[in-house]
């Protein structure tokens, strides 16, 4: 009968070696010999990237033949950049204010487009909120719910989201959800006699009590720069974003406004502002390079809408009805929008 060998401790082969993890950081660099650890074991994890094929276009097509996987080109790599953009965190609740105190400036539409935009591209957690000091458009061109309650009566009852009262379903009450669009609208009042203006502290009521339900916030604003809420809203600022038609009238209004932002101390905000400028159909009788000129001498950047016929007929607004170049290109300035907060 053979005897058993005498119990010997496991000893590695010399040879063997400690296997580096598949695309490793550059830094990882283990002392020969020594025990794993669980970074170790957590980096092994990763793994390259897949390279990028193209989901859009003719590359696309072709592709799916399955004969050759072809990179996508320059302009599905910007979208996807684009997004990125916009999804990045932000690390906290922002604020992007519309402004121009000329009428038919763009503003109510920006609001709609980026709060759409930004709501398509990101998710929830995404409000509008007009305020317009007496009468706003918001609540007109934003889809319907199931009731028409406003920022007043908001303001009304303010009470029970005092504290630690109040939960998200009790402000579905005020607020109209858009559907498809992935984001919430407050309305102003829509009578034109209906109460008094709004003030600096009923603004910073509201803004308190939708802080806690949003990440983003669109603020669409009024025509008079003296507003206690219009230098409210101002004051709550992370990035200003000012609208105007490329007309002359509309951009001088805009640019006079600016003027009075810089004198009143807000210097930054207006450097860091976006610009954007509404197409018309015709691009006939316009100044366009004058008013490009001085906003990109003034603002961090200037970005042009394209005319949109179904912007244009006043209805609300649907996402899936816009024109793909009217989804790119307000996927562009929220993008800007983005960089700035």
């Amino acid at each position: 009968m053979a005897h058993p060998l005498p119990h010997q401790p496991y000893q590695p082969a010399e040879t063997a070696s400690r296997v580096p993890p598949a695309y490793a950081e550059q830094d990882w660099n283990p002392e020969v010999g020594g025990a794993p650890t669980a970074e170790d074991f957590a980096r092994r994890r990763q793994v390259r990237p897949a390279d990028p094929v193209a989901t859009m276009g003719v590359r696309a097509v072709v592709n799916k033949t399955g004969l050759v996987k072809l990179a996508p080109g320059r302009h599905e790599l910007e979208l996807k950049r684009d997004i990125e953009t916009v999804r990045r965190n932000f690390g906290g609740l922002r604020q992007v204010t519309v402004v121009n105190p000329k009428g038919g400036a763009g503003k109510t539409v920006a609001i709609l487009l980026l709060a759409m935009t930004f709501g398509q591209k990101r998710g929830g957690y995404v409000l509008a909120w007009d305020n317009n000091e007496t009468q706003g458009t918001l609540g007109m061109r934003a889809q319907q719910d199931f009731h028409s309650r406003t920022v007043r009566d908001l303001l009304r009852d303010l009470g029970q989201f005092h504290g630690a009262h109040g939960r998200v379903g009790d402000l579905s009450q005020y607020v109209r959800s858009q559907g498809e669009g992935m984001f919430d609208v407050l309305a102003s009042d829509e009578s034109a006699t209906g109460g008094e203006m709004l003030t600096a502290a009923a603004f910073g009521e509201i803004r308190e009590v939708v802080s806690r339900f949003y990440k983003l916030i669109f603020v669409d604003t009024g025509n008079n720069v003296r507003a206690q809420n219009w230098q409210a809203a101002m004051d709550a600022t992370d990035q200003l974003v000012v609208t105007m038609s490329a007309r002359n009238d509309s951009a001088e209004t805009a640019a006079r406004m600016l003027d009075h932002l810089e004198q009143s101390g807000r210097q930054r905000l207006v450097r860091q502002a976006v610009t954007v400028v509404s197409m018309p159909p015709s691009r006939k009788e316009i100044d366009l390079p004058a008013i490009q000129e001085h906003f990109a001498a003034r603002t961090r950047a200037v970005l042009l809408a394209p005319y949109e016929r179904l912007i244009d007929t006043g209805e609300p607004i649907r996402y899936a009805q816009l024109s793909s170049a009217t989804r790119d290109a307000w996927l562009k300035i929220a993008a800007a929008v983005a960089e700035g907060l």
